[in-house]
């Protein structure tokens, strides 16, 4: 029995020193100062699992449809740039105070579509990664998921044409919420 009391006691120990350095400010949350290596890791961890368990019943429509790859770039355009760059741009204002930095998405790199979807739908806490399914329906949302698709490999001439066909404004939300 005693060794059940000490490991509640150490239990408690711990939990009180952590809230007490929560409470003290002792962790730097400033997006200008990185993460411990192993908050890192938890962060990776907990993101990459959450997703993973919700992705249960999406369904990928038609990536290759034109109408949808425009309506995809016409977004992506707008709403995507600053932080996740176009081919060619090296840098943003708005992405330099970013931390974590965000994918450079023009890059190659392995992509569910469900995981992109889920990601853009919903959003990702503590990542600057807005929730998009607030102001905009899935098919405006599979549209930038078939974008994506496309801008992997994407030269700067080739999104620049891409961008000269989007009006600005173009991608206004298609609000499914009454």
């Amino acid at each position: 029995m005693n060794i059940v009391k000490a490991h509640v006691l150490l239990i408690v120990i711990v939990v009180a020193a952590l809230a007490v350095y929560v409470y003290a400010g002792g962790y730097d949350i400033g997006a200008d100062a990185p993460h411990w290596k192993v908050t890192e890791k938890a962060i990776d961890v907990l993101r990459e699992r959450s997703i993973e368990t919700r992705l249960a019943g999406i369904e990928v429509p038609d990536l290759d449809d034109p109408a949808l790859i425009e309506e995809g770039a016409a977004h992506y355009v707008d709403m995507c740039v600053a932080c996740h760059l176009a081919p060619g741009l090296a840098d943003t204002e708005l992405r330099k105070g970013l931390y974590p930095q965000p994918p450079k998405l023009a890059d190659p790199w392995p992509a569910d579509p469900r995981e992109q979807f889920w990601a853009i739908k919903h959003g990702i806490k503590l990542t600057a990664m807005p929730a998009w399914g607030i102001t905009h329906d899935d098919e405006s949302i599979w549209g930038l998921v078939a974008f994506l698709k496309k801008l992997q490999g994407m030269s700067p001439e080739q999104f620049d044409e891409v961008a000269k066909r989007v009006e600005p404004g173009e991608s206004e939300p298609h609000d499914h919420h009454p």
